[in-house]
């Protein structure tokens, strides 16, 4: 496996990535800023991960929302 220095998303799994922000933000506000209904209806983290996992857009917003919070967090 290749190292990925300058890639802070390199090693953390999805499922770290929905919790982390699930609990920084809540659901509420994720399905606010990312409208997907694994986030807005009845959301859970198992729900968020079977739709990310297949859906590569809203992966790839889902994960510029976490490196955001990361850069805020800073």
């Amino acid at each position: 496996m290749e190292s990925q220095p300058n890639n802070p998303l390199h090693g953390i799994k999805l499922e770290q990535i929905i919790n982390e922000l699930e609990a920084h933000y809540g659901w509420e506000y994720m399905g606010h800023v990312i409208n997907i209904r694994c986030f807005t209806d009845n959301p859970s983290v198992k729900s968020s991960l079977k739709f990310l996992r297949r859906t590569p857009w809203a992966r790839t917003k889902v994960e510029a929302m976490y490196l955001t919070m990361l850069k805020n967090k800073q």
